[in-house]
């Protein structure tokens, strides 16, 4: 497409950017504040990680089958209504502090987020030549996560206020008191729901009647159905069966990084009123990776290079976690996000290269490697309390290691049987 023809449809992409990332960074705050509301152990706190992100791997094939029943354009307007359903689950679940309610709301919103994601990742892939996707996605990369380092900031100013005295105040009630003040403690979550399920509304009907443009991912060019004329499967494309792993790997230690890093923080001795900021400097850095990324892919650097640099650097940050204490240690996890900015953007293009008409189907294989969100964080909260909360970051190392490998050699191996 010109110039012209894409910045309407980039525009309307940005919005649905900035919605996932206001949508999913959320749980950073709601990590530490449902442990509280709901008396929750790490383990069980993680498990908001894991109902949200493990929807992307139960729905990524049906959100497929959306898509090539509705489009992109009508299946990311059912995506956000269908947000819009999980996020008002919240309010019967905030009214009787259940966290189950609070757990299928995550759920049902993660589904809808599938559907999005699935029809905007390739749309902007595929919006432009395929070389410079990485910069088009980091764009986009910036609206998401300036909306996700403000979501934390919001959210916690109204549920994690005076969250440290009211620890202390609840720890000296008897049970009726402190039901009393918990039940308090979780309705505050309402009227920021309530302003969510309106705006997605009001985004899915902008969606569903905008001008936005269609793009038929069954056409293939010349070389592409040349170069697939023998298959029959998307498992014949090693690339993308690595890619989709790799992304698994990545979006688990960039969930960590944005998710534990309030929590760490705390048991780092860090006052939570001071500790919910950790989440905005991990978003943050990952804004100076998307930038560094619009400025040097591909003038400075490739894709694959940038790749490669993001992974060492993700071992450097991690070992460094690890071998400090007190706020150094929680701002090298922090520091995590400029080690995860580029991989998205980068494993993205290099997975589906391609796969022609497999793309959509290819797409959903993808997004269901974004289900690395709701396993390793879970595994991490498993270890903070069996063994310690700062040696769990030791599960980062082989999981930035092999997308090291995948930016080195994974992402050439193009022939299956």
């Amino acid at each position: 497409m010109n110039d012209k023809k894409l910045i309407s449809p980039i525009y309307i992409i940005c919005s649905l950017f900035f919605v996932f990332g206001f949508v999913t960074w959320l749980n950073s705050v709601l990590i530490p504040y449902l442990k509280i509301a709901c008396e929750l152990t790490n383990f069980e706190s993680y498990l908001v990680a894991f109902a949200f992100y493990i929807a992307y791997f139960v729905m990524a094939l049906p959100s497929a089958w959306v898509l090539k029943n509705t489009g992109f354009k009508n299946g990311m307007a059912v995506g956000l209504v269908i947000m819009a359903i999980g996020a008002a689950l919240f309010i019967p679940a905030a009214l009787s502090r259940t966290y189950v309610l609070f757990l299928l709301g995550l759920f049902v919103q993660g589904t809808g987020l599938a559907i999005l994601q699935t029809a905007s990742n390739p749309y902007i892939t595929i919006l432009g030549p395929i070389e410079t996707a990485a910069k088009r996605i980091s764009i986009m990369g910036i609206f998401n996560k300036v909306a996700g380092a403000s979501a934390p900031i919001l959210l916690g100013a109204v549920t994690l206020k005076d969250a440290d005295a009211l620890i202390v105040k609840i720890a000296g009630m008897n049970a009726a008191e402190k039901a009393m003040e918990l039940d308090a403690l979780a309705h505050k979550v309402i009227l920021p729901y309530v302003a969510i399920i309106g705006v997605l509304i009001v985004l899915s009907v902008l969606i569903w009647f905008s001008g936005l443009p269609e793009i038929n991912t069954e056409e293939e060019d010349e070389a592409v159905a040349l170069a697939n004329s023998n298959k029959t499967s998307i498992m014949q494309f090693p690339h993308l069966l690595l890619g989709a792993f790799a992304l698994f790997l990545y979006v688990g230690v960039e969930v960590m990084a944005a998710d534990t890093v309030i929590s760490y923080a705390s048991s780092q001795g860090i006052e939570l009123s001071s500790a919910k900021y950790f989440a905005t400097y991990t978003l943050v850095s990952m804004i100076i990776g998307y930038v560094a990324g619009i400025v040097c892919i591909p003038k400075y650097i490739t894709q694959q290079s940038a790749l490669k640099v993001s992974a060492i650097l993700g071992v450097l940050l991690s070992i460094a976690a690890i071998l400090t204490e007190g706020y150094v240690s929680v701002l090298m996890i922090s520091l995590l996000g400029l080690a995860n900015s580029l991989m998205w953007p980068a494993i993205w293009p290099l997975a589906i290269t391609g796969l022609g008409r497999f793309t959509k189907t290819g797409s959903s294989l993808l997004i269901m490697g974004i289900s690395g969100g709701a396993l390793l964080p879970l595994l991490y909260g498993y270890m903070a309390d069996t063994v310690d909360s700062q040696q769990a970051y030791w599960i980062m190392v082989p999981c930035y290691l092999f997308i090291w490998y995948y930016a080195v050699s994974g992402h050439k191996i193009k022939t299956g049987s």
